[in-house]
C-alpha cells in the first residue's frame, strides 16, 4: 500500500457501493476514474471523491498518477439508522438506513 482514503458513515447501502467498486477492483487510476465518470449509480461519485482523495493523498509522497494502480478497495458495513414509518391499523414498520465505510489503497504498478 502506497497510499489509502477512507470515508466513514456514507450513506449509501453497502450493497449498492459493492455493485460499482467491483467495476474499478484491480484497475489503474486513470481507467477507473474514466468508469466512475460513466457509471449511471449514485454511489459512483461518493466513490469518485474518495479515489480522488488517494490519488491527492499519493501525489503528496511524490508518486505520479500514471504509476498506481487499485490495490485494495473494500465497502464494510458502517452502522445502521432506525427509523420508522407510518404502517396500516395504527402500527409502526421499522426502516433500516445503512452506511458504508469505504476504504480506497493504491499501491505502484509492476512492469
Amino acid at each position: 500500500m502506497i497510499a489509502h482514503a477512507t470515508c466513514r458513515y456514507l450513506r449509501v447501502s453497502p450493497v449498492k457501493v459493492r455493485q460499482v467498486i467491483d467495476l474499478i477492483r484491480g484497475k489503474d487510476v486513470a481507467a477507473s476514474q474514466a468508469i466512475l465518470t460513466h457509471v449511471t449509480k449514485g454511489s459512483g461519485k461518493c466513490i469518485g471523491k474518495v479515489l480522488h482523495s488517494a490519488i491527492s493523498n499519493a501525489k503528496q509522497k511524490g508518486l505520479i498518477e500514471e504509476q498506481l494502480f487499485i490495490s485494495k478497495i473494500v465497502a464494510d458495513q458502517g452502522p445502521a439508522w432506525k427509523r420508522y414509518r407510518a404502517a396500516s391499523f395504527g402500527r409502526a414498520a421499522p426502516i433500516k438506513k445503512r452506511t458504508t465505510h469505504l476504504t480506497i489503497e493504491l499501491d505502484l504498478k509492476t512492469q
